[in-house]
């Protein structure tokens, strides 16, 4: 798809979907808890019917509705109707999966495309062959088995925090208690709290016997139960950066006291000169004059496509540090980042683990963007096409189904022209 979004000011009020994360999680729990769970506001992104599709491969029963799941689910996985799992692009439903998959003690083959396949896996590859266990990464697959099996687990804290989420959701299942430990630096902390926070619902005990300790009790049962996914603040940081640089925007649907890494995303604004005051689940975000700053990735690494935006048309200087982890998205995101807005004249440069940008402004656009397969450099484009003098237009915008598929339609209902094209 060929989407060209126009320049245009802003306005209205939006209500911010729900968070890809939380889901992810919810899904799986309630589909490990034997009994019956409700999971309300569920959008159906391509990760999360990804998810969805697979862990109804294990068993649970899965029923669908507008906005809401009823899920049955197995307890303790002991088979697996499909021995080959699409996973599509989804890094989360793979990382998650490996781990409670393995728990049946079948051979299960991974599969997926784009860039899935190419992004690291080392981690469980150690693990499972310290077990004795079956783990061969090649030709676009990833085929295990045998069970995993409790114990101590040593893992970098500077990889990605799914590595410790899969093993988090299969341990307490495992016969054995279980101990992770996170080495320094211990970067997205937050997405682990959060996998702990819905493990904790689903009656499952987790717990820090110190600040990089998880103590995981082995032969525990999920339960079921009901839950309601909150908004999620990595889409939410798309609207709040067109806000402070477009015009006042209103936008819903988030807790305040969420425990979302990327609920930083209002502090950032805020060190960037941003004002904003709470409204009853949200923000009202005034338009400001952004200035330049320092910005930390190492817990929100997500945030970096759409912060690059927002320090290109900054006021001064922005470096942007922990960004390495970027380059082992569904895209090389500082490369690509760096390719597009080159493209408007916006001056910036890149080392491994960094980002500098001079902004200014305004661009003069009418250029043409390549989304780069990448949800979140597709839609940090689009934002910086609104700021522009004349339209842009972005090949492969397709790619916000990934994680927001009514994300142009979103843009419009706030005023923004956007045309499309298959």
């Amino acid at each position: 798809m060929i989407a060209k979004v126009f320049p245009g000011k802003c306005s209205g009020k939006l209500t911010i979907p729900p968070s890809k994360s939380m889901a992810h999680r919810s899904i799986i729990c309630a589909s490990l808890a034997k009994g019956v769970s409700r999971i309300d506001n569920v959008a159906y992104s391509q990760d999360i019917l990804t998810t969805i599709k697979g862990m109804q491969a294990l068993g649970a029963q899965i029923i669908t509705h507008d906005d809401f799941i009823e899920v049955t689910g197995i307890g303790k996985p002991t088979a697996c109707e499909a021995h080959e799992i699409f996973c599509n692009e989804s890094g989360s439903t793979l990382r998650f999966f490996i781990p409670i998959f393995s728990l049946t003690n079948q051979p299960i083959t991974f599969t997926g495309q784009g860039r899935l396949m190419e992004r690291p896996q080392s981690v469980y590859e150690t693990i499972f062959k310290e077990q004795g266990l079956s783990f061969v990464h090649k030709d676009g697959t990833i085929s295990i088995n045998g069970a995993l099996q409790g114990g101590e687990f040593i893992l970098d804290g500077n990889v990605s925090s799914q590595f410790i989420s899969g093993l988090l959701f299969a341990l307490p299942l495992c016969d054995m208690s279980s101990t992770v430990v996170i080495k320094e630096p211990f970067e997205s902390r937050s997405y682990v709290c959060l996998t702990m926070q819905m493990l904790e619902h689903f009656g499952i005990e987790a717990e820090f016997t110190d600040s990089n300790t998880i103590y995981i009790k082995g032969r525990q049962e999920y339960h079921p139960g009901c839950y309601s996914v909150e908004g999620d603040f990595s889409q939410l940081a798309f609207f709040a950066c067109l806000a402070a640089l477009n015009n006042d925007l209103e936008v819903c649907g988030v807790h305040h006291n969420s425990r979302q890494g990327d609920k930083v995303i209002m502090k950032l604004l805020k060190q960037a000169g941003v004002s904003f005051k709470e409204s009853v689940n949200g923000y009202v975000i005034d338009k400001n004059e952004v200035t330049g700053s320092e910005i930390d990735l190492a817990d929100c690494p997500d945030l970096g496509p759409i912060l690059c935006v927002l320090a290109a048309f900054a006021n001064g200087s922005t470096h942007i540090k922990n960004a390495g982890r970027l380059r082992i998205k569904e895209s090389d995101r500082i490369a690509a980042m760096e390719c597009e807005l080159k493209k408007l004249g916006v001056a910036i440069r890149s080392e491994e683990n960094d980002i500098y940008i001079e902004g200014q402004p305004s661009y003069h656009g009418d250029v043409v963007f390549d989304a780069h397969n990448d949800h979140r450099i597709a839609m940090s484009l689009a934002i910086a096409a609104t700021l522009c003098e004349k339209p842009c237009t972005i090949e492969g915008a397709e790619a916000v189904r990934k994680s927001y598929p009514q994300f142009f339609e979103d843009l419009m209902r706030l005023g923004i022209e956007v045309e499309r094209y298959e």
